[in-house]
């Protein structure tokens, strides 16, 4: 099966291409970047130190999705809404790893899962999907007596915050308690803000140096206080997480999944 990785110069990107290359079952078909970036026309092997590919950098976006069988996103929003269209109107499956969506921008992408199935998951990691599933029980198990909150930092470069991640650890543990996010979120706090509101969920962001991405949910509750953390070291289980979605996905019905369907976590 060849893979279309869009994003190939970007640091993902590059985690994936080092990893493909070491893959026997999954060929790279086109390595993709966007118009006028300094990688387009170098030998994607260049990209992470091996010399020749034999497969060249491009921008040529409807012309390149010919040759590959399944795609794979983590670029940025608007560059990924554009794949999410063409990959619709060529009828390719496609991994997106993207985060920053808007609703709005979701129901594009939703809409697009009516034609071609779609794995939409802001964390490929395999680490990280088992936690949403401890979430979800430690939050049923321990009930409204324990406040949570959760706390994410990530390098300097990253541009949305909270992370995909820790929205993706707050709605699933909002579900679990019978309610959403969206009501019980508190994402700011400064000032004589008062005592802490019954049932709402912390979510704080740090941003600094070179971190990869380190999320922890703390459960605070009488007497004890309960943490749930994962730390990524490198890319590499991101990249992992992202092939055995694009393996399951290119044999799936139109639809729009995330990675507990793909590790049969649901």
């Amino acid at each position: 099966m060849k893979l279309i990785i869009s994003g190939s110069a970007g640091r993902m990107g590059r985690a994936i291409l080092e990893n493909l290359y070491q893959e026997d079952d999954l060929e790279l078909g086109v390595a993709l970047e966007k118009k006028g970036h300094p990688a387009i026309e170098k030998d994607a092997g260049e990209l992470i130190g091996i010399g020749s590919w034999g497969i060249p950098v491009t921008s040529f976006l409807k012309k390149s999705l010919a040759s590959g069988d399944v795609i794979i996103d983590f670029t940025y929003v608007q560059g990924t809404l554009q794949m999410v269209q063409e990959a619709a109107a060529k009828k390719k499956p496609i991994v997106i790893g993207t985060t920053g969506f808007s609703a709005t921008e979701l129901k594009q992408i939703t809409a697009a899962a009516k034609k071609i199935p779609i794995v939409l998951s802001p964390n490929m990691s395999v680490g990280v999907n088992v936690l949403f599933k401890l979430i979800a029980e430690a939050g049923k198990a321990l009930g409204p007596a324990y406040d949570v909150e959760i706390m994410e930092i990530h390098h300097r470069q990253k541009k949305d915050a909270p992370s995909g991640t820790a929205i993706r650890m707050g709605e699933v543990l909002a579900s679990s308690r019978g309610t959403s996010l969206q009501k019980v979120g508190r994402f700011a706090r400064q000032g004589n803000i008062g005592a802490r509101e019954p049932g709402e969920i912390g979510l704080q962001s740090l941003r600094g140096g070179d971190v990869v991405g380190e999320h922890t949910m703390t459960f605070a509750g009488p007497g004890e206080r309960i943490e749930l953390t994962h730390k990524a070291h490198n890319r590499n289980n991101f990249a992992r997480g992202a092939l055995m979605a694009a393996r399951w996905v290119a044999n799936q019905k139109p639809g729009l999944y995330d990675m507990m369907d793909v590790l049969n976590l649901k």
